[in-house]
């Protein structure tokens, strides 16, 4: 089922770009709930389960910061589509791989400790996918790229993350070594997160309808976990 609703996720918000093209403000808000509730997940699920697990606390400790610093590096070829905001111009003439390669890296990651961690990292992606599908849906749109290649392009994110689960259950390695592996993705989730929330506060101001967005994703994943 985890397959389903990761491909569902993604179709969801390339079919909302397509059929009612979702405001900036709502994508914005849909961002911010998706932040908080990955982080919350994050430091109330994933964190807890992994340190109750480890033998050597200082160990996951650094390969967590190891996947924050593997994320920053994605980040900066990905053009901060993971977090919703795609600062790249593009004239549609040549393709854009790095961002095409490291937000299929990211995609792969993210599916890789699913199997190990249950429904709540699941739900955790399904949430945060919808609203970069929206953004990267849009991006795509408003380039002069050609109908294929869009469509390849979002077909393969779409299956990055199911192909991530599928070996991380399947493959040795990964199942071996499924607990640094989901202490990598901490790392990852991390910074992800803290970005989607902090990036867009504009002067510092409080802005009272993105802290309802992140109260209720901070609530949901309490009354829920």
């Amino acid at each position: 089922m985890s397959y389903i609703f990761l491909i569902a996720a993604v179709f969801i918000g390339a079919l909302l770009v397509f059929i009612i093209k979702p405001s900036p403000k709502f994508v914005r808000l849909l961002l911010a709930f998706s932040g908080a509730y990955l982080l919350s997940v994050t430091i109330l699920h994933l964190v807890p389960e992994v340190y109750y697990e480890a033998t050597d606390p200082k160990k996951i400790g650094i390969i967590i910061l190891v996947g924050i610093i593997i994320q920053s590096i994605l980040e900066s070829f990905s053009k901060g589509a993971e977090h919703g905001h795609i600062h790249i111009h593009s004239d549609g003439k040549e393709f854009p791989m790095l961002l095409f390669v490291s937000l299929c890296l990211h995609a792969f990651s993210e599916g890789l400790p699913i199997h190990n961690t249950g429904d709540n990292l699941l739900w955790a992606i399904v949430v945060h996918k919808i609203p970069i599908a929206i953004v990267l849906t849009t991006f795509l749109i408003q380039t002069k790229y050609s109908k294929k290649i869009i469509f390849i392009f979002l077909i393969s994110f779409t299956l990055m993350s199911p192909f991530g689960v599928l070996l991380g259950d399947k493959i040795p390695f990964f199942t071996t070594y499924a607990m640094e592996i989901t202490a990598l993705i901490i790392g990852v989730f991390l910074h992800i997160s803290t970005i989607i929330l902090f990036e867009g506060s504009e002067n510092h101001k409080f802005n009272l309808s993105k802290f309802i967005a992140i109260l209720l994703g901070v609530l949901l994943t309490i009354f829920t976990l």
